[in-house]
């Protein structure tokens, strides 16, 4: 049941982010701002594709008719449900002709106000499955109901809702972050790929025992044993002053480590400078980004990729430009310049330069819109699908422990648990303490 429902809110959750997108994108035209057609086409298209292909039809097809059978009360309701779902076309064509007159006629007044009504209705939408459905459904579905359409959501061969397609969908998120203006998303002309994913490997990348470290007379660190497989995300989180970025910093090296031992690819790193742990492999987006504001976008990443090849930084700029196409745009312009969201991305960028075999993320969506921390994300499940190692810290930690095959959980400088990312979601403590729940 859990697996079936959380992803099922998932999706509620990532549409009404893109919602909210729609709406505040209808708010700048309507104080001033230009008509730009292709963000809100981007979006038309991905409700036509994700939503209305993939999601109606989980919900159509497996727990509306489940739950249709068992709870007779529900029917009203489903059959609401059930009519907006097979009258959203129409709406989508309706919002196609409307964009149109606005862009090309300056008509926007009809489009702000149709764009207004599909949010608010979108919104309505959601609330009302979060609120009454997935409660009955909880209620009244059986144990093989529930066998049922958790088959059917974890078939990842099946061309609706398997991995490949989940591939194209987070593909056509990027464009969406992209293209939002960048009070929202990324500001870019272009949209960029994410690159196909790769397969993982599964040795031990990095292996941490027994480790303290202090500031000063106070320690920060107490015994920390844990490990990290190659291409594996494993996400750690926690409060406030827990330790996660000391943690950070004492496996990249810029944190003396008074006791323990760091291993990377088996060999012990425990007493190796910050360069020798880059030119290893060993790569950090630290706590609030950090970019050289003075240089330019284009000096930042050429910096991350100093420690490798001078013909190699050309194919890894190469690729950058590829996968994030605002950079490309900004690339002459100073950093501090950018938009936050902009320098997340940078930030990321520059760490990919040195083709890291463990990338080190410090709370990347600390301070980002809605839509950019979706959109950073779903950057991260891209890298990890191309077998990237990752150690995740956040204090978001609902949507880090979703993405993460593992987790740990720091509290006051010591693991006080761990487990799969999804089994922790389920944690009684961790929800009472991390999850507002």
């Amino acid at each position: 049941m859990n697996d079936a429902l959380r992803i099922i809110s998932d999706e509620h959750r990532n549409m009404w982010r893109v919602l909210v997108a729609l709406d505040e994108m209808a708010d700048d035209i309507a104080a001033g701002g230009p008509c730009d057609a292709r963000p809100f086409l981007m979006i038309f298209d991905y409700i036509a594709t994700y939503v209305d292909r993939m999601h109606h039809a989980k919900e159509d097809g497996y727990l509306f008719r489940l739950l249709r059978n068992r709870d007779p009360e529900a029917g009203s309701l489903l059959d609401t449900l059930e009519a907006d779902h097979a009258a959203s076309a129409d709406r989508l064509d309706e919002l196609r002709t409307a964009l149109v007159a606005a862009a090309e006629q300056g008509k926007t007044e009809p489009f702000l106000r149709l764009v207004k009504q599909h949010a608010t209705f979108g919104k309505s939408h959601i609330h009302l499955e979060e609120q009454r459905i997935l409660p009955m459904a909880r209620a009244a579905l059986t144990a093989e109901d529930w066998a049922e359409i958790s088959a059917a959501f974890g078939a990842f061969g099946d061309p609706l809702f398997g991995e490949e397609a989940q591939s194209e969908y987070r593909e056509a998120f990027h464009r969406i972050a992209s293209l939002a203006p960048d009070r929202i998303g990324l500001g870019g002309t272009l949209t960029g790929a994410l690159a196909p994913a790769a397969k993982a490997q599964s040795p031990v990348v990095l292996e941490v025992r027994g480790l303290t470290s202090n500031y000063g007379p106070i320690q920060a660190l107490h015994g920390i044993d844990l490990e990290i497989r190659a291409g594996e995300l494993v996400a750690l989180v926690g409060a406030n002053g827990a330790g996660k970025t000391t943690l950070l910093k004492a496996i990249s090296g810029v944190q003396p480590v008074t006791a323990g031992a760091i291993r990377f690819e088996g060999v012990d790193i425990t007493r190796l400078k910050p360069d020798q742990r880059v030119r290893l492999g060993i790569a950090q987006v630290p706590e609030g980004r950090q970019v050289f504001a003075p240089l330019s976008v284009e000096d930042n990443l050429r910096l991350g990729g100093c420690t490798q090849p001078g013909a190699q930084v050309a194919m890894d700029l190469k690729r950058i430009w590829e996968m994030f196409p605002v950079l490309w745009e900004k690339r002459g312009l100073p950093a501090g310049t950018l938009s936050g969201g902009q320098q997340q991305i940078l930030a990321i960028g520059r760490a990919l330069m040195a083709r890291p075999r463990l990338l080190l993320l410090d709370e990347p969506s600390m301070g980002l819109a809605p839509l950019l921390v979706e959109e950073v994300f779903n950057v991260i499940s891209a890298l990890k699908a191309q077998g990237i190692t990752i150690f995740l810290v956040e204090q978001n930690a609902f949507a880090a422990l979703e993405i993460a095959e593992r987790g740990y959980v720091l509290e006051a400088g010591a693991i006080a648990l761990s487990g799969a990312g999804r089994d922790l979601l389920e944690n009684e403590e961790v929800k009472a303490a991390y999850l507002g729940m």
